[in-house]
């Protein structure tokens, strides 16, 4: 079964639909079977894989709101062979008001992925930056996030309420979530602040953190221009090595994970 990892944060400009692209293009590039699902009303994440957002006739607001069968909507890329994409629209800003009445709306976004999950090593969910309704629907979803954290001086800033969030929801509707990692962002190894940032959260969230942290980078920036994700971009620029990097990271853990939790139902057995 694949594993639902959403990318989230209630900030704004922290790099959260670039981590998404990017890490489900690197994941794919790794050959493996990837779905990236753009839960943001904004369409970036369609938009950077090659997909213009007005052509979409039906999106994650059609599965959440009607009904439609996930399947239906998803969309091969023609940029990595091995990355499929559920596609969002300008529509979905008004799902949270439309499913204010429908029972157990939390769980939409759940009851349309998880029959996908046996497809796919890994869906990754990009979030809009909200603790809205879809947010919740994502993180609901998944069974792990991802929280992108921007190296500058708001940084911190916020970053206990989504915790708050997690903590709400592993109580009350998905006890499987975990937190995947804190992922530092537009880190400038020439300022200091960028350095004072990473030690100010390595000391706070200590194993949380992941090794790889995402410079600042003109080709990251170009890349969504294109609609194309880094790597096709620029394969050899330090954006696209990083993001490679993470996908490394998150495979050894998700193994290594495994393969304790294998060990462990044999000692039982």
């Amino acid at each position: 079964m694949g594993k639902i990892i959403a990318v989230a944060n209630q900030k704004g400009g922290v790099g959260k639909t670039t981590s998404a692209i990017n890490l489900a293009a690197s994941l794919a590039a790794l050959e493996y079977r990837t779905l990236l699902v753009d839960a943001d009303p904004q369409a970036n994440a369609t938009s950077g894989v090659g997909f213009d957002p007005k052509d979409i006739e039906n999106s994650i607001y059609e599965c959440m709101v009607d009904g439609i069968n996930a399947q239906d909507i998803v969309l091969q890329t023609n940029v990595l062979p091995h990355l499929d994409l559920m596609p969002s629209h300008i529509d979905l800003v008004g799902a949270e008001v439309e499913m204010i009445n429908l029972p157990n709306r939390e769980e939409k976004m759940k009851d349309a992925l998880r029959p996908l999950a046996d497809q796919y090593d890994f869906i990754i969910i990009d979030c809009s930056p909200s603790l809205g309704l879809i947010t919740v629907n994502a993180l609901t979803a998944a069974h792990s996030v991802i929280i992108p954290v921007q190296c500058e001086y708001f940084a911190l800033e916020g970053l206990g309420k989504l915790l708050n969030t997690v903590k709400i929801i592993q109580s009350r509707l998905n006890t499987e979530l975990e937190i995947e990692g804190i992922l530092l962002t537009m880190y400038d190894v020439r300022l200091r602040l960028s350095n004072q940032v990473v030690e100010e959260v390595k000391l706070h969230f200590q194993q949380l953190v992941f090794d790889t942290i995402i410079p600042r980078n003109v080709k990251l920036s170009e890349s969504p221009s294109f609609g194309i994700p880094v790597i096709l971009h620029d394969a050899e620029s330090k954006g696209s090595i990083s993001y490679l990097n993470l996908a490394r990271e998150i495979v050894e853990k998700n193994v290594e994970a495994a393969g304790t939790s294998e060990a462990a139902e044999d000692a039982a057995a």
